[in-house]
């Protein structure tokens, strides 16, 4: 097995079949995520079995509440987008659960249908966001805290993807995302805007503009331009961006807790289908 590192961040682990792991490679493995943030493999011949059982080395299973489930297997959730489709899902800058109170250790996306071209996802580096911001922005945002929800987007809203026409009809999206009954109950949590990350022990920034709604003790404009200070600040920093080119064959296990990613949606009228596997996270603190 060997572990190499992307450009970017990221490390790709090359010379090895997930399906039979020894325990020395799945403890270079988990090293090499808690490092890296994120890890692709390439050349994976596999079934949804195996993407489970390689799903629960790390632990538990998160079953998705607003993303539709694979028939046989509700474990996984159906990243999936049809020709005559529009909008894909993941279409921006965002890290997944942040709207729980302890979020997400991370997923596990496998390939299973890829469009002729496009369907890339980027990634970006929430631990060198954070080393890599001014000074003076990160005196700013030390010790202080953000809300964070899913509400305006897995419920029923003019951001969500779970929307209802005039005549009580759900529209495009219907049946890939969306519960505005589940949203309704999630309770908001509160999150420090610098982690300190419960495997790597390294500072990562932790905020996205999917799901982070507000800095905690700031009026609306002072809590807005802070974000909007940070957001471009990740959106520009290239030197912390990878963009992974999907093949068959191809996964990738990313850490919501140290990066971001965002799906291209630059396929259109082309089938993109892909399993998700959450994994159950951890409280997380400054």
């Amino acid at each position: 097995m060997q572990i190499t590192a992307v450009e970017g961040l990221g490390a790709e682990i090359t010379g090895v079949d997930i399906k039979s792991l020894s325990d020395a490679d799945f403890a270079a493995i988990q090293d090499a995520f808690a490092e890296h943030g994120v890890i692709f493999f390439r050349d994976q011949d596999t079934i949804e079995t195996d993407h489970i059982a390689f799903a629960e080395r790390f632990g538990e299973i998160n079953v998705n509440r607003f993303f539709a489930a694979h028939p046989d297997y509700p474990q996984i959730a159906l990243v999936a987008k049809e020709p005559d489709q529009k909008d894909n899902i993941g279409g921006g800058w965002h890290t997944d659960h942040s709207y729980d109170h302890e979020p997400a250790l991370g997923s596990v996306l496998v390939a299973r249908e890829l469009p002729e071209s496009g369907g890339d996802t980027m990634f970006a580096s929430m631990y060198k966001a954070y080393e890599s911001l001014p000074e003076d922005l990160k005196d700013k945002i030390e010790g202080l805290s953000a809300i964070h929800s899913g509400k305006h987007i897995f419920g029923e809203g003019p951001d969500s993807y779970y929307k209802t026409s005039d005549a009580g009809e759900h529209d495009e999206g219907t049946g890939r995302i969306g519960n505005a009954d589940v949203a309704a109950t999630l309770v908001d949590p509160e999150h420090p805007i610098v982690i300190t990350h419960p495997l790597s022990g390294k500072k990562a920034l932790y905020v996205n503009p999917a799901f982070t709604r507000e800095v905690v003790g700031m009026d609306k404009a002072e809590s807005d331009e802070l974000l909007s200070d940070l957001y471009t600040h990740v959106f520009t920093g290239h030197d912390f961006h990878h963009r992974f080119k999907w093949e068959p064959g191809s996964i990738a296990m990313w850490d919501n807790r140290s990066t971001w990613h965002w799906a291209l949606n630059d396929y259109q009228g082309q089938r993109r289908i892909m399993h998700r596997i959450t994994i159950e996270g951890c409280p997380i603190g400054a």
